[in-house]
């Protein structure tokens, strides 16, 4: 299965009153969102993370990535420093890929993955559908998409109940 997920913010203290997660503190928010993943999330399962891993450096990336199942490609959002610092490497890698934008392909249907929301992306006229991160919307931002005929979805933790989101899910809320 493929899942899509974002805005973690693993370790940000601040992102819990930000956008007003249920957590007590930001011990409690790793392990729920630890758990959640790997609650959904099988060890052969792909997922696809649209940025905001992580504010921290590479050692406690590594430690909360580490602990995350299935195979794990990363689209960079604005707080990903650490995939930039050359001491990242000294732990190992558990990314399949970075990159900054990425286009799939899953059953003649294309998904276009970037961190940010934008407003026309290729073949948008062609049925693909938008897949962001960074806003830290709520569910009903995905049926405002829909409402107003984009095929734009927030696949970020505070949109999805806090775990990722899998491809047949997304499918289904646009078909």
């Amino acid at each position: 299965m493929i899942y899509f997920t974002s805005d973690q913010h693993f370790y940000h203290e601040k992102i819990i009153r930000h956008c007003s997660r249920p957590f007590r503190d930001v011990q409690e928010m790793n392990e729920r969102l630890i758990q959640n993943w790997n609650g959904t999330v099988g060890p052969d399962d792909e997922v696809y993370i649209l940025g905001d891993v992580t504010m921290k450096g590479p050692e406690q990336a590594f430690a909360v990535l580490s602990r995350l199942t299935g195979k794990k490609y990363l689209v960079k959002g604005n707080h990903d420093y650490f995939v930039d610092n050359h001491a990242w490497k000294e732990y190992g890698w558990v990314f399949l890929w970075v990159k900054e934008y990425h286009e799939l392909v899953v059953s003649n249907q294309k998904f276009v993955l970037f961190h940010y929301p934008i407003t026309e992306w290729a073949d948008f006229y062609k049925g693909a559908i938008h897949l962001h991160g960074h806003q830290h919307n709520k569910a009903v931002y995905n049926y405002q998409q829909l409402q107003a005929g984009l095929k734009r979805y927030d696949v970020g933790v505070d949109a999805n109940n806090y775990k990722p989101v899998n491809i047949e899910n997304v499918v289904k809320f646009f078909g």
